[in-house]
């Protein structure tokens, strides 16, 4: 969306800071939440001061006893045999094995996440977590705690910041976006039991004493096929638990994290084949 759509889409006037805080507000975010947001910034109209705006008045809702959380994935660094995005050929695979730039929390930038995760990465204070493709990154009272020794293998399970935010009953945002992009719903995926899961290998381009290394590890199949569907039963089935509003021109939730991973797990043991 260009900028002069955003203006044509902001029929009652721009987005501010101001109008964003009330937005929050009225969403049911409250101070010293731990918030995973996940965003569109072209969704919500023409912001006055775009993604810092946002991140701001996000952060003067939630004080200074809160932690803002956001996905830096940058899923490109990782095993080019599996591309589908674009595919590359096969002749090409050694090359980008061999001399593609490794993980660095300062300099690789995210890759589909959107301006807001991307503008958040590089302020002061913001942490990321040291994982080459399933990233995040965090500033405020917590931050440390959820992004501090992220697992290399099995990225967003059980030594994941999606983890630790599950132990400090986090909440999810979605601005914008729907469930298809609820990165709490991976966690589910590893905690769920279902025939078609299984471990596959994959590989990435790291610094390990020093040196620049083609590192492999190991994960699951992830699938974000059915999380639309996930979303749309938990809504149903726990209403009160769900709280619709917009932000700025944008329809967003707010979403508890441990209820919806908890019924996510459920379901996927018992729909997935």
């Amino acid at each position: 969306m260009s900028e002069a759509d955003a203006v044509s889409r902001s029929r009652f006037g721009p987005v501010t800071v101001i109008s964003l805080r009330k937005d929050f507000e009225n969403l049911g975010i409250k101070k010293g939440m731990r918030l995973l947001v996940h965003s569109s910034l072209s969704k919500m109209g023409w912001v006055c001061g775009g993604p810092v705006a946002v991140i701001r008045a996000i952060e003067e809702v939630i004080g200074i006893d809160g932690t803002l959380i956001m996905p830096a994935h940058s899923g490109d660094l990782s095993e080019p045999s599996s591309w589908q995005n674009p595919p590359v050929p096969e002749s090409w695979y050694g090359i980008i094995r061999k001399t593609m730039p490794p993980f660095d929390r300062s300099a690789t930038p995210t890759r589909g996440m959107g301006k807001i995760p991307e503008t958040f990465r590089k302020m002061k204070a913001v942490v990321r977590s040291n994982h080459p493709q399933v990233s995040f990154v965090a500033r405020g009272k917590d931050a440390l705690y959820i992004t501090d020794d992220h697992q290399l293998d099995f990225g967003m399970g059980e030594g994941s910041p999606l983890a630790r935010m599950y132990e400090l009953r986090a909440f999810i945002l979605l601005i914008g976006v729907t469930h298809s992009n609820n990165s709490s719903l991976h966690l589910a995926e590893y905690r769920a039991e279902y025939p078609s899961k299984e471990v596959c290998k994959d590989g990435a381009p790291i610094v390990e004493k020093g040196q620049r290394i083609w590192k492999e590890f190991f994960d699951i199949s992830l699938s974000t096929d059915d999380f639309e569907d996930i979303g749309k039963a938990f809504e149903s089935e726990y209403p009160y638990l769900v709280n619709r509003g917009k932000v700025g021109y944008a329809d967003s939730l707010l979403i508890p994290q441990k209820e919806l991973v908890d019924f996510a797990t459920r379901w996927m043991s018992e729909n997935r084949e």
